[in-house]
Formats: C-alpha cells, sequence, structure tokens
C-alpha cells in the first residue's frame, strides 16, 4: 500500500512536469521564438546574419537622389553656334590658279557648326557659370533648361586663364544652385558630375574627390582643380561637380583621356576660385590680376646645388620683361624670390599666384637672393595684361 502511494505521486509530479514543459513550449511559439525549424546548418563556422524585409530596409539604402533633385534643375545644356566661311572647290585656293585668275572665282559659302555643352545657373536672375571653351568664338548661344525651356544668352565676360565664363539669360526666376565651401571638400568625399555628355541629355555620374590642389597640367593659366574619377566626357565641360548634399563644389572643366572618353581622371575648377572669377565679371566684364613682369624658372636639385642653395624653395627669374615694374624695381636674371610681403614662395606656381593676387599699383616687398647676398626690393604692382585683348 505505501509502495503504490509513492508510485502514483511519482506519476503525478511526471505529469506535472509535462503539462509545465508544453505550456512553455506554447507560450514561446505564440511570442514568435521557434524552437523546433525545418532548416538547419551544422558545422558552420560563419556567422550569418540575414537582411531584414526589403520594405524594412528601404530608409537604410544608399542614395544620392536627393541631391540630384536639388542640383539639376540649375544645370543646363548650352548649344553653341559659329558661321564659317570656306570656298567649296579648294582648286580656288591654289597659289598658282589664283595668280592668273584673281579673285573672280572666290565663289565663298558659309556653312554654321554647333557644339554642345553645359552650364549652372548660379542666381536667380539669370546668370550661368560654364567653361571659356564651350563659348569661345561662338555667334549664338542657346541654353535649354532641365524642363525643356529654350533662351538666347549672352555673354557678359570670359576669363580664358581659368577658362570660366559668365552668360546671361533674360528671365527672372530660374532655380540657382548653392554654392558650396571647399574647405569642407576632402579627399575620398562622394561627389556628382552632372552635365550633357555627348548630347544625350542630363546625365548623373558619382565618383570621388580623388586629389584636390591639381596644377602644372597646361589646361589653363591658373590651376587649382579639383580631380575625380566620376565620369566626365565631352559636353560634361561647363557642368556641376556637387557634393552629397546637391552644394556645387566645381566647374567640370577638362578630362585626361588618350580615346577621347572617361579614363577616370577628371577635373573641376574649384568654387572658391569660380567666386572670385565670376564676381569680378558680373561687375566688370573681365578680371583684373596683379603683374610685375617676371618669366619664373622652376628650381631643380641641379639648380640648387649651382647656386649653393641649402632649400630648393624660392622662385628662379629667368628673364625680366623691359620697363615692367619688375625692371623698374631693380629684379635681374638669376634672382630667387623666396619671400612676398612676408609670405614664403615655395615655386614658380606660388609667385604667380600672390602676384596676380594682388591689385595693381599695390607697393609689394619683394626679398631675394643674388648670388650670396639676401636683398629686400619694392614694386609697385600692374595690371595683368589679359588674353585676346
Amino acid at each position: 500500500m505505501i509502495k503504490f502511494t509513492i508510485m502514483k505521486k511519482s506519476w503525478l509530479i511526471l505529469c506535472q512536469f509535462v503539462t509545465i514543459l508544453f505550456a512553455l513550449f506554447f507560450i514561446l511559439d505564440f511570442f514568435g521564438f521557434k524552437i523546433f525549424t525545418n532548416k538547419t546548418i551544422t558545422n558552420s563556422i560563419v556567422q550569418v546574419r540575414e537582411s531584414k524585409d526589403s520594405t524594412q530596409n528601404q530608409n537604410f539604402k544608399s542614395s544620392f537622389a536627393y541631391a540630384v533633385k536639388t542640383a539639376i534643375p540649375s544645370v543646363v545644356n548650352i548649344n553653341t553656334s559659329i558661321k564659317i566661311r570656306y570656298n567649296p572647290n579648294p582648286f580656288f585656293e591654289d597659289p598658282f590658279f589664283r595668280k592668273f585668275f584673281g579673285d573672280q572665282f572666290d565663289y565663298q559659302q558659309e556653312k554654321q557648326t554647333s557644339s554642345l555643352g553645359s552650364g549652372v545657373i548660379i542666381s536667380n536672375d539669370g546668370y550661368v557659370i560654364t567653361n571659356f571653351h564651350v563659348i569661345e568664338a561662338a555667334e549664338e548661344i542657346e541654353i535649354t533648361t532641365h524642363n525643356g525651356q529654350k533662351f538666347d544668352a549672352s555673354l557678359i565676360g570670359a576669363d580664358p586663364e581659368t577658362d570660366l565664363a559668365v552668360l546671361k539669360i533674360n528671365n527672372q526666376a530660374l532655380p540657382n544652385i548653392i554654392l558650396g565651401n571647399i574647405d569642407n571638400l576632402n579627399v575620398g568625399d562622394s561627389v556628382l558630375a552632372i552635365g550633357n555628355p555627348f548630347g544625350v541629355g542630363q546625365t548623373v555620374t558619382m565618383g570621388i574627390v580623388s586629389g584636390l590642389g591639381r596644377n602644372q597640367l597646361g589646361i589653363s593659366t591658373f590651376e587649382n582643380f579639383i580631380q575625380t574619377d566620376a565620369a566626365i566626357n565631352p559636353g560634361n565641360s561647363g557642368g556641376a561637380l556637387v557634393d552629397i548634399n546637391g552644394d556645387l563644389v566645381g566647374i567640370n572643366s577638362a578630362i585626361y583621356s588618350k580615346s577621347g572618353g572617361s579614363m577616370g581622371i577628371g577635373f573641376a575648377i574649384p568654387i572658391d576660385l569660380v567666386k572670385k572669377v565670376t564676381e569680378q565679371i558680373i561687375i566688370k566684364g573681365y578680371v583684373t590680376r596683379g603683374w610685375i613682369g617676371v618669366e619664373v624658372q622652376e628650381l631643380t636639385d641641379d639648380l640648387k646645388e649651382s647656386f649653393n642653395l641649402s632649400s630648393n624653395s624660392g622662385a628662379l627669374i629667368a628673364s625680366v620683361v623691359k620697363n615692367s615694374p619688375a625692371d623698374k624695381g631693380g629684379l635681374k636674371s638669376g634672382d630667387i624670390i623666396i619671400n612676398i610681403n612676408n609670405k614664403q614662395i615655395g615655386n614658380g606656381r606660388a609667385l604667380l599666384n600672390i602676384v596676380s593676387e594682388s591689385q595693381p599699383n599695390q607697393s609689394i616687398e619683394i626679398e631675394i637672393i643674388r648670388g650670396k647676398r639676401k636683398l629686400k626690393l619694392n614694386l609697385k604692382v600692374s595690371e595683368r595684361p589679359r588674353l585676346g585683348s
């Protein structure tokens, strides 16, 4: 009888345990915790985390749609046309033929050629910035906005030495781009190039800033380019280089290419230089720069040794223009300029930039090395002759 009672109690405890266990499984399953699964992974050495449902992850996707939506209404297509006179029969251009018949067969005809480029609206009253080479020698300039509106544009002024030009549209309701800050741009930042490559229509390409302050490329006189691997192709010239906020950080200007297409090396004029140039063009129609009238030569290691210099920083004067400020101030060939107004001159490019930023009639103090002596000279800066003037 005692043994039966013990067995009964043991059976009751077992039933209660099984009941509690099933109840626990039911509760866990009800709240979404899967104890058993039909699919198992065995012997896995990689911890796999599956992505959530795509509809829950859309807000976390990387996208430049906001930047494009912000900037693209301010980017325009530029169509220029030039009339060229030519003789339909090249035989009439032969000097021997013209010697006997003169100009009586000089039947010249005209043909009109056109080219495409891009531009950026920088103010809502119709000022557009583009490259000088896009509108060079153009007789007619037509601008097409992103929504298909067409306007005739007039040339306000150009600066061939930075390859920039300013156009004007007579319209008071144009969407202008936000100008960025070059100081906030770093190598590795994402950028977008917006333009009209090959005339196919507005196109956006993405890349990063590959380098800053690129110069001595032979593209223009004053070079301080942003280098990017965002695809820039023919027709993109004058278009916008924007950051991820859609702010303008540069004007697309040139590419390095052996084939004519993009090879991942493009150059844009930085926004700080664009601002300086466009402000002067809008106010005066041209850009004023300082000039002292010297031709400089970079200091190589051999020249440094021949001049007994401890450093190769400085700009060697190769020649001096007669009656120029440098000539009147006493500069001579062979002098090495090391300071201007207590600013160290690292090379010829630095000298060009510092002098050009000086105002005409401004007096500057130049420190030079002549032979084994250091001398200080005072010059009065003149205005730099403008190309084409």
